[in-house]
């Protein structure tokens, strides 16, 4: 299943901000995708590649280190109504914290991908 990327959506103090995302129906596809993803050289230097999904009606996510930014994915999914499609929220830390901007900045990155792809 091809990845669909919307990259360097979001600026702030230096960390730069990507979204990502597909269809999945298990958690290996849904490793397969991170796996396609950190291929792309700039990808794989991420610091964090946060993501969540309702695979076969049960929530999973994973942080990767920014704590609390899968669960608001995983909300927004829910939210959304959309099963079986995961969305990763690529960062690259700019050396500034950003305190809770970094929320809406994953936020208007899920925002951003479910218009883009008309899923929202």
């Amino acid at each position: 299943m091809p990845v669909k990327v919307f990259d360097k959506i979001i600026s702030d103090r230096g960390s730069r901000y990507a979204v990502s995302g597909g269809a999945a129906t298990s958690r290996a596809e849904v490793a397969a995708m991170l796996a396609e993803l950190r291929q792309v050289k700039r990808f794989a230097k991420a610091t964090h590649h946060s993501w969540a999904a309702i695979l076969g009606g049960a929530p999973v996510r994973d942080d990767d280190g920014e704590s609390g930014a899968a669960a608001l994915i995983l909300q927004m999914l829910e939210r959304a109504g959309l099963q079986d499609h995961v969305v990763i929220v690529t960062r690259w830390y700019g050396g500034k914290h950003l305190g809770g901007d970094r929320f809406r900045h994953v936020a208007d990155a899920v925002r951003h991908y479910l218009r883009e792809t008309g899923l929202g």
